[in-house]
């Protein structure tokens, strides 16, 4: 294949890139920025610099437009929201390229928490209690009847912008910050006790081809996970399995699933929380030719991360430890020499030596625009529920069930 890997800014994007191009692909990247760490791998043939996704919409699906077009790619792999952008705008793209990603309708569906909610439910996948609030006043009113709760926007991502009172998060966020209205609902929910575990897979024609379900054995900041290790897959294959039936039979694509283990490590009990339909972290604990069999459709059964299977992202875990307390100093040196890192082995040093550059680039953004550096680094690519511009009347109409599907 002749791929192009957009968004590549992210670690999992770097790694996708090194996956597929040492099996023998050939692979290009983009991002909005050229010291995005995915456009330095030793692995792409190329890369390209576009406009905004989110703010220059018709400036960027050109631009990808014009690169497909010139270096005969096959397959445009999404690694972050731009997704929606591209899946809105699939008519305008080349028509020999294949957009690696489900119909907008069905994203939609998926990025918006509430409407997640209700996916779920027809799924027979187990959620928490779940009150949507369009404003302030409701909002106050729902977390008052949950003495423990946790809220967050119906749009939002990275473990950014989360209300709580019960936990390392708690009172980080004002509630008067919170503004829910009905174009941008919020979702308050019980707190539920237990780890997070996450997800990620692969899925090709209505079939789960690759699947990791990982803990984070650490994070930044309380909520970007850093470090990551893999645990059993059997629940949460069965219940992405039953998702993608319930949302697509056809559905092709990545996606992954966040979910609270309030059970054992015996005997897991599990509470999904949200989707985010595209790869995340999870993706770096599979092997490369396994990653590569699973996109092109070519597994017979679905090839899970073993468990116990480590990784961590070095540089953000030094970050970490200028973040956190003296105590914290132990963890952050025993991950230092015994988990590997996701650069391991791959001889591919000059793309992690960018990785400063984006916490730069976020960190300018984020004093610019007084957002959090892990907001800050997503805001010119992330979508909101908003209508995209240049969008078809059909998604324009989906778009519109969707919001009338929340629960």
């Amino acid at each position: 294949m002749r791929v192009l890997v957009t968004s590549s800014r992210n670690t999992f994007a770097l790694d996708l890139i090194r996956k597929l191009g040492s099996v023998g692909h050939t692979v290009f990247a983009s991002d909005t920025y050229d010291g995005a760490v995915g456009n330095h791998s030793r692995f792409l043939s190329g890369h390209l610099a576009t406009p905004s996704p989110r703010f220059e919409t018709d400036a960027f699906i050109a631009a990808v437009s014009d690169y497909v077009e010139k270096h005969d790619i096959d397959v445009i792999i999404p690694t972050f929201e731009e997704v929606f952008y591209l899946a809105a705008r699939v008519a305008d793209l080349p028509p020999r390229v294949r957009l690696y990603a489900g119909s907008f309708a069905d994203l939609a569906r998926l990025h918006d928490k509430a409407s997640f909610q209700r996916l779920a439910q027809d799924a027979g996948v187990p959620i928490p209690e779940t009150v949507v609030v369009t404003s302030p006043e409701e909002l106050r009113e729902a977390i008052a009847s949950f003495p423990r709760y946790f809220a967050r926007a119906a749009f939002s991502r990275g473990g950014v912008g989360l209300l709580t009172n019960t936990g390392p998060l708690a009172g980080k966020i004002p509630v008067d910050e919170c503004v829910p209205t009905p174009e941008q609902p919020w979702l308050v929910q019980p707190f539920v006790d237990g780890p997070m575990v996450c997800t990620y897979s692969v899925v090709v024609d209505g079939r789960v081809q690759a699947h990791t379900t990982y803990k984070a054995a650490e994070q930044w900041a309380h909520s970007t996970a850093i470090a990551f290790i893999a645990v059993d897959s059997t629940d949460t294959l069965r219940y992405t399995q039953q998702l993608v039936d319930t949302l697509d039979p056809g559905f092709t694509g990545q996606i992954s699933f966040d979910f609270v283990d309030h059970g054992s490590a015996a005997a897991p009990d599990y509470k999904i929380i949200e989707c985010n339909p595209r790869p995340t972290n999870g993706v770096i604990l599979l092997e490369a030719d396994d990653v590569s069999k699973a996109i092109q459709g070519e597994l017979a059964e679905p090839v899970a991360a073993v468990p116990g299977t480590e990784r961590q992202i070095t540089l953000a875990v030094l970050a970490d430890a200028f973040t956190e307390p003296l105590k914290h100093l132990p963890k952050t040196l025993h991950d230092l020499l015994h988990v590997r890192d996701v650069g391991a082995g791959w001889w591919d040093d000059a793309a992690m030596l960018w990785s400063p550059a984006t916490i730069v680039h976020g960190a300018k953004i984020s004093h610019g625009d007084r957002k959090e550096i892990l907001a800050a680094l997503g805001d010119d690519i992330v979508w909101n529920g908003e209508p995209i511009e240049g969008m078809t009347p059909a998604d324009a109409e989906a778009l519109e069930a969707v919001h009338a599907g929340r629960v």
